[in-house]
């Protein structure tokens, strides 16, 4: 390669990268808890010093010209929220698997998860939920989370859409909730638990002690949305945690006992 191709190659490098920095939007940027999936651009951004938001824990659905949610968070905080266009190369199901596998990792505490259709209509969340027509598309190529983050920032919610529409182009939307005022106890739901188990094959509920009433009723639905699956507890109240499924009518062939040490209960599918 002659020196002058070379630098006409350089040149042409050097401009599409600027051209890939300049793409996303003037004033915005990432959230300091969510890495940005490569290739990524940030097309929407917004900041709010109080706002209040509903999120909901369930399909939504418009019955007599309302929203209907199965369950909801409402909190009021500041409220930062993204959109990312998402390369061609990574499906928008790639990114969103990414996006909620690293706040997992930082022990976020998933409240909600649903795919595709099972979410509801796209077009009620991309312009009713989140006011973004842009996050319009088929039903089926959806998925939404919500998750709650770690302490010290447990009075944060952490909503993630992705969407891939009809044209191909896929993005990934995120919303931070810092709520104002302490969120109080907010369970996840059945269905969120159970897709956990089938996706990981494990729960790590750091945040669980002995058994609280509310609590044994969520996993026991949760478990008995799938009967032929048999689970190990672990944890210093394991034992306590089993007799208390069993008497929710759980199986005890289904409930093994796991190491009785560490904090929290863990929950891991037997294979």
């Amino acid at each position: 390669m002659s020196p002058a191709l070379r630098c006409v190659l350089g040149l042409a490098l050097l401009w599409a990268n600027a051209a890939g920095w300049a793409a996303d939007i003037a004033g915005s940027r990432d959230l300091d808890v969510l890495p940005r999936f490569a290739g990524s651009q940030i097309v929407r951004f917004k900041e709010v010093a109080a706002q209040e938001r509903i999120y909901p824990q369930g399909s939504i659905r418009r019955i007599s010209d309302k929203l209907r949610y199965e369950r909801e968070v409402v909190a009021q905080g500041q409220l930062t929220a993204l959109t990312y266009e998402l390369p061609r190369s990574h499906s928008a199901e790639e990114v969103f698997a990414a996006a909620r596998e690293a706040l997992q990792a930082q022990a976020a505490e998933l409240l909600y998860w649903c795919v595709g259709r099972e979410c509801g209509s796209s077009n009620l969340w991309a312009n009713a939920v989140f006011a973004n027509a842009t996050l319009y598309g088929p039903d089926e190529q959806q998925a939404y989370a919500l998750l709650r983050l770690a302490a010290p920032g447990q009075d944060s919610l952490l909503a993630l859409y992705s969407i891939t529409r009809g044209s191909k182009r896929a993005y990934l939307h995120a919303e931070l909730l810092q709520a104002s005022a302490p969120l109080g106890e907010i369970l996840p739901t059945p269905a969120t638990l159970q897709r956990q188990l089938k996706s990981s094959g494990a729960l790590r509920l750091a945040q669980l002690g002995e058994p609280s009433e509310a609590w044994v009723a969520l996993l026991a639905r949760s478990l008995n949305q799938d009967s032929t699956m048999r689970v190990s507890l672990g944890g210093a109240h394991a034992e306590a945690w089993r007799e208390a499924l069993i008497a929710q009518r759980v199986r005890a062939a289904r409930l093994e006992l796991g190491a009785p040490t560490g904090s929290g209960l863990r929950i891991e599918v037997l294979r």
